[in-house]
């Protein structure tokens, strides 16, 4: 089944079906999914993190859900960039040659460390583009220690991108600094074709009859409904301040669980919109993402659903 047409974004250059796509490190490397939904009919696929090297991860538990939401420390564990692209990268490609976009999430140690991951995937057909993910709270080295600080978002994105070929490069931003419009356009003036926000929270959960952190990590990141509030406010502040002036593009993300959820993302200055944690409870919820948002379409007489980016009043 073919999307509706109403639903056709351009995307940083790239022509989505539509304006959905998966949210990293919650619909694996490529498609798990595909017992629950067609994938094929997806905007967009970003796939589990990839490092040079594979990754354990931080120690279980990893994940435990709240009342409105969960918390992960899963670590960035990851395959390895050696068989992601023997084992993996074949299916992605075939999901590409349907239309769509394939974005890889990219991650490291050191900014040597995420440049190599982009060289060596750059010349792979199949690839749309990268996922610069600096903004991971469960790490201790890379992640959200470069995620905070603006000279070094500047400079990661730039040596990334100069490495990326002609991949589009999408930065994944963190909402845990002071202003998230500062680190935005530090990343914009870094060369990013795009902006991926938000990331999650850090926060903890104890129990309390043990009076020690759940997690082994202590601390994990939040993400579900219980941030989507805060995932709109600041997707508009950055739409605002940054994407009106540079036209570069968010793919706004934090709770969305349904059409209408993912329409207060478009609303607030969103051009496509990327979903997690709900596949956790709904492995088929991009689809229903896509169709609440086709319904949205229909009952407002929308043209095209790009009409509606930015369209706060």
């Amino acid at each position: 089944m073919k999307s509706d047409p109403k639903l056709k974004v351009d995307f940083a250059g790239h022509a989505l079906q539509n304006p959905v796509f998966t949210a990293s490190g919650t619909c694996g490397y490529a498609d798990e999914l595909a017992d629950f939904m067609d994938v094929h009919t997806l905007g967009g696929f970003i796939t589990k993190s990839i490092s040079l090297e594979p990754r354990k991860g931080n120690p279980i538990p990893r994940v435990v859900e709240t009342p409105a939401g969960m918390l992960n420390a899963i670590g960035l564990a990851n395959m390895g960039i050696e068989r992601f692209t023997t084992e993996k990268l074949p299916i992605l490609k075939t999901m590409a040659k349907s239309g769509v976009a394939i974005y890889v999430n990219i991650v490291g140690t050191s900014v040597d460390d995420y440049v190599a991951v982009a060289e060596q995937l750059a010349p792979c057909p199949g690839i749309t583009g990268f996922e610069l993910n600096i903004s991971c709270p469960n790490v201790k080295k890379g992640g959200i220690s470069f995620g905070t600080d603006p000279a070094a978002i500047e400079d990661i994105t730039s040596r990334v991108k100069g490495a990326s070929g002609d991949k589009t490069l999408m930065v994944k931003l963190t909402p845990t600094v002071s202003d998230i419009t500062v680190t935005a356009r530090a990343a914009v003036d870094g060369g990013a074709d795009a902006l991926s926000l938000i990331n999650t929270y850090t926060a903890m959960v104890i129990d309390i009859e043990t009076r020690k952190p759940v997690l082994g990590n202590r601390t994990g990141g939040l993400s579900g409904p219980a941030v989507k509030p805060l995932a709109v406010y600041l997707v508009n502040r950055v739409y605002q301040e940054v994407t009106c002036k540079t036209q570069v593009p968010i793919l706004g993300l934090g709770g969305i669980c349904t059409g209408d959820d993912a329409m207060e993302f478009i609303i607030a200055g969103a051009t496509a919109v990327s979903v997690g944690t709900a596949s956790f409870m709904e492995p088929d919820s991009c689809q229903r993402v896509i169709d609440g948002m086709g319904d949205y379409c229909r009952r407002h007489n929308i043209a095209n659903i790009s009409e509606l980016t930015g369209s706060l009043g």
